[in-house]
């Protein structure tokens, strides 16, 4: 079974782009005080882009190989539509991630049952959007459907925004999730020319130090998962990443200020094992992806704060 292809481990170069960032944010960010009511460091537009025969974006300013498949099973159980707590863990998705935001109180604030993140969360943004047919729209299948039919066009589009549930100041239209997305907004480019692929993803607010390495893997998997599903007809060539608002808190400094002491190492490899899918991004789940060549430097960070 055909693979990604990456360059060979001994010709990468070590990716700065999150080093760099979390610079700029201590450098250029503007202090405020967020609703949480920490300080924080805020930088509004950054941009990355990762060349993808350069290794896997896994980032090595601390070890995340403990948990980087908590990404992917967040990205599998969005992909197949969870709203509860319940379904999304059934998919693979980090309990620890979204248990302390559906709690009973939380819930209760937007007319939800306890464990239930709304119509408006990720799942069913991708999956279920209301439209005026009388049935839900579902953009994961569609943009593999449009991609293989249809590759030529500019609108191969994943958005996880439906505003109606999302807003907060209209009674009219009161809020029916309990985190707004923060991520998943997804273009996917494709060039018939030279058949390859550019993933743009879009990040509304990224927590830099604790969610945004896992973002990262999120998108970049899709990716690998596209590649695969079209049956590596077209590359998975460059991954583009937008940050709007990418910001520290005051709380994580120590933490940055680690990272920041060492030197990032190249990225490791990613593969899809030989028996994944091949038909529907959904059928994906986090035990098909296998890493190899992975060094990080050793610092785990399991528990670097970060507020709800």
């Amino acid at each position: 079974m055909q693979k990604h292809y990456y360059l060979p481990t001994s010709e990468r170069v070590p990716d700065e782009q999150y080093r760099n960032l979390l610079k700029t944010i201590l450098e250029k960010g503007k202090k405020m005080m967020p609703i949480h009511g920490q300080a924080a460091w805020r930088l509004v537009g950054h941009r990355m882009e990762f060349d993808m025969k350069n290794g896997f974006p896994v980032i090595t300013e601390r070890d995340m190989s403990r948990n980087w498949k908590g990404a992917i099973g967040e990205l599998v159980a969005f992909l197949n539509g969870a709203r509860t707590l319940d379904e999304f863990v059934s998919f693979g998705g980090p309990k620890v991630a979204w248990e302390g935001t559906v709690t009973e109180e939380k819930c209760r604030i937007f007319g939800l049952e306890a464990g239930d993140l709304g119509p408006g969360s990720y799942g069913p943004g991708w999956t279920a959007v209301p439209t005026p047919y009388g049935i839900p729209f579902n953009q994961v299948d569609n943009l593999v459907n449009q991609i293989r039919k249809m590759p030529h066009l500019r609108t191969h589009v994943l958005d996880p925004w439906i505003p109606y549930f999302t807003c907060n100041a209209n009674a009219e239209f009161p809020r029916k999730v309990v985190t707004a997305p923060c991520h998943g907004w997804v273009h996917v480019h494709i060039f018939q020319e030279d058949k390859t692929f550019i993933l743009e993803h879009k990040q509304r607010s990224a927590d830099a130090p604790v969610g945004l390495p896992f973002n990262i893997i999120e998108y970049a998997a899709l990716g690998l998962e596209l590649e695969r599903i079209l049956g590596y007809e077209y590359v998975f060539d460059k991954y583009v990443y937008y940050i709007s608002d990418a910001h520290i808190y005051e709380s994580q400094l120590p933490y940055v200020e680690e990272l920041l002491q060492d030197e990032p190492r190249t990225f490791p490899t990613i593969d899809l094992a030989e028996t994944s899918p091949t038909d529907r991004l959904q059928e994906f789940r986090k035990e098909n992806f296998l890493i190899s060549d992975y060094n990080p430097h050793i610092r785990s960070f399991s528990t670097i704060p970060t507020p709800l």
